[in-house]
């Protein structure tokens, strides 16, 4: 038993010091350091703004570098548990399994943060839902996505913020774009776009049929304002309107809501979720940049695909996910062929499984 504890911690050494050339901890500790020195000027404060985003980058390092200080620890522990194992000492085995299980733990928790690498998987991201054909029943399952990407963030501890809101005819969502912010909110949900389909006997059908509906996804990170998108103002066509929401939520009696469109490329972004016109159309062009920035990257990506013949265009019918509830229950997603069987569970934010099988199968 002892040989075999050495062995292992032997080889989870040898995968720390893998894991601490690939993720550059030195380099992100030595940055890290030069922020929290930053963070001790006496005038940090005076400008909000540069102060959160010291802050939001110095959790971003602690996301790596205290997984990775833990794992260092726990393997620590573990050698002096064996050893005092090997001199006699009660209950010591026992601890050293204990810590080794924690180690395994550890790992597949740096394991994922190595799989969000990219430029924006940092940031925070845009999700928006827009149903598809089929009326209240497709409103009804993007009002039900909805709940379960909120739920997902409060999961995660992010925060949410509702940028534009248009509620169904009878019940549910014709659309939501949610700003979704937190540690690696966009590298983690980008393994949502795409088409959602959900297949179910309809609470909205009196003959209790069998119906199935389509939302579709767009996520899209948010994008830094020195990040240079140029956009033409000739370009753009700028309407406002009244803003509306359930409940009354976000609802005023002016015309502050703003609806920008794109002209070449047809690109359309909405904001309401601020009482001015005037942030409201802040809002809607920051949220424009991010759109424009993610369609150039998508011709990028299409171009790569045509060379091996992989057609990654989102396109309505090519679902990414199937949520099926009748007449088994089953989540399937159909890029990795990851499933769960507790379509409740899914549904209540526990996404984990199908955004990790993702991103390790795109890395």
């Amino acid at each position: 038993m002892h040989d075999e504890l050495k062995m292992k911690m032997e080889a989870f050494r040898e995968k720390l010091v893998e894991m601490k050339g690939y993720l550059e901890i030195d380099a992100k500790r030595a940055d890290l350091d030069a922020l929290e020195t930053a963070a001790t000027d006496p005038e940090f404060w005076n400008d909000q703004n540069k102060a959160q985003v010291n802050i939001a980058a110095a959790k971003q390092l602690k996301l790596v570098l205290d997984p990775f200080d833990a794992i260092s620890a726990g393997l620590d522990d573990a050698e002096v548990m064996l050893e005092l194992a090997e001199a006699g000492e009660e209950d010591a085995l026992a601890e050293a399994v204990s810590e080794l299980e924690k180690v395994e733990e550890g790992f597949q928790s740096l394991e994922m943060q190595s799989l969000l690498g990219e430029e924006f998987d940092g940031n925070g991201a845009y999700l928006t839902l827009h149903a598809g054909a089929g009326g209240t029943e497709s409103c009804d399952w993007a009002d039900m996505l909805y709940r379960m990407f909120t739920r997902y963030a409060e999961r995660k501890d992010f925060k949410t913020q509702i940028m534009d809101y248009q509620a169904g005819d009878e019940a549910g969502i014709k659309s939501v774009s949610v700003l979704i912010t937190g540690p690696y909110a966009y590298g983690l949900l980008k393994s949502e776009r795409g088409v959602h389909r959900l297949v179910r006997i309809s609470p909205f059908d009196s003959q209790s049929r069998r119906h199935t509906s389509f939302v579709a996804a767009d996520v899209t990170p948010e994008i830094d304002d020195d990040i240079e998108i140029e956009i033409i103002e000739s370009d753009l066509r700028i309407d406002t309107y009244r803003a509306q929401g359930a409940g009354g939520q976000h609802v005023n009696t002016t015309d502050s809501a703003v609806r920008i469109v794109h002209l070449p490329t047809g690109t359309v972004v909405q904001c309401q979720a601020e009482r001015s016109q005037h942030k409201n159309k802040a809002a809607a062009m920051k949220m424009l940049k991010a759109r424009l920035y993610e369609r150039e990257q998508d011709l990028k990506r299409q171009a790569v695909d045509q060379l091996y013949g992989d057609k990654g265009e989102i396109a309505w019918g090519s679902q990414i996910r199937s949520y099926v509830m009748q007449p088994y229950t089953m989540v399937k997603d159909h890029r990795t062929d990851e499933q769960v069987g507790n379509v409740q569970g899914v549904l209540d934010g526990n996404i984990d499984p199908f955004i990790e099988a993702y991103l390790k199968k795109s890395r």
